[in-house]
């Protein structure tokens, strides 16, 4: 099954190719790598140069660390951008991402939907907070953990350009923190992750997603009120939807799948890109 994401307000993919991708951010455009983007690209890429404002330039083929290219006398290194009633910083860092992952709009709108005032989310591996900010303006209680300092330093200056407060911070391995919180006997209503494929974690120990991926949807699906929901992303080249869909098989009866599926955005140029993996699974009992 496929799910297409819709743009986020005031972004756009606007073509894809020849292992990059376009795309507009406010009224800053970028050229970033992406290897899932084999095929060949509608414009010309010199098309691309005229447009944009900076290009990341990877250290080596593949690499994620690199540098970015000013074009066109661009100068801007870090500026806002809004979305779903949120404020967002943007920033050019050394590993090609911005601070916002833009397919994610399809989990933003689900979150807006979904909580209440009423109602626990937490959100592990949650970045730079997008999740986290849009999920406190519905007046929901909100957990935010990350592993990174700077990242949740990051975070928390986008709780302040949304002009909201009381998201609750933990600087921790979020799966060791969701098994603690299983421990704690503490419930969500909400429970968002978005783990890396790989990593180092915060004492120098190393992330698999595919060894650790069945332990943190079973810690994780422990930790659910009745009826609550858990949002998984995944983004590895090691794993596919059928090798995904036998791992939340392993979860009790009273697991209901309500998506399970590729995520997938067109660019305005008609092309297609695969942005990984997707699945909600809410407790019936």
């Amino acid at each position: 099954m496929k799910l297409l994401a819709t743009f986020p307000e005031n972004y756009e993919l606007i073509d894809a190719g020849g292992g990059k991708k376009l795309e507009r951010w406010g009224e800053i455009i970028t050229i970033r790598p992406e290897h899932q983007a084999y095929f060949q690209a509608a414009l010309p890429l010199n098309d691309w140069k005229k447009q944009a404002n900076w290009e990341f330039i990877p250290e080596k083929e593949g690499a994620l660390s690199g540098q970015w290219k000013a074009l066109n006398n661009s100068q801007q290194r870090t500026w806002e951008i809004a979305i779903e009633n949120a404020q967002f910083q943007l920033s050019l860092t050394s590993n090609k991402h911005l601070g916002l992952f833009p397919e994610q709009q399809t989990n933003w709108e689900f979150i807006t939907q979904f909580l209440n005032p009423s109602k626990r989310f937490l959100n592990a591996f949650a970045y730079t907070g997008a999740a986290s900010v849009i999920g406190r303006l519905t007046g929901a209680e909100v957990i935010h953990c990350d592993s990174s300092k700077s990242i949740i330093e990051w975070a928390k200056t986008n709780q302040a350009l949304s002009e909201v407060t009381g998201i609750k911070w933990v600087l921790e391995d979020a799966l060791k923190f969701i098994q603690r919180e299983v421990k704690r006997g503490n419930k969500y209503d909400l429970i968002q992750l978005d783990p890396p494929a790989w990593g180092i974690g915060s004492n120098g120990e190393k992330w698999k997603l595919e060894e650790k991926l069945a332990e943190l949807i079973q810690s994780s699906y422990e930790l659910l009120h009745p009826k609550g929901v858990l949002i998984i992303n995944t983004y590895s080249p090691k794993l596919t939807l059928e090798k995904f869909n036998k791992t939340l098989q392993l979860l009790p009866k009273s697991a209901h799948i309500l998506t399970s599926s590729e995520l997938w955005m067109h660019t305005l140029s008609e092309k297609s890109l695969f942005y990984g993996l997707l699945a909600r699974i809410q407790k019936i009992k």
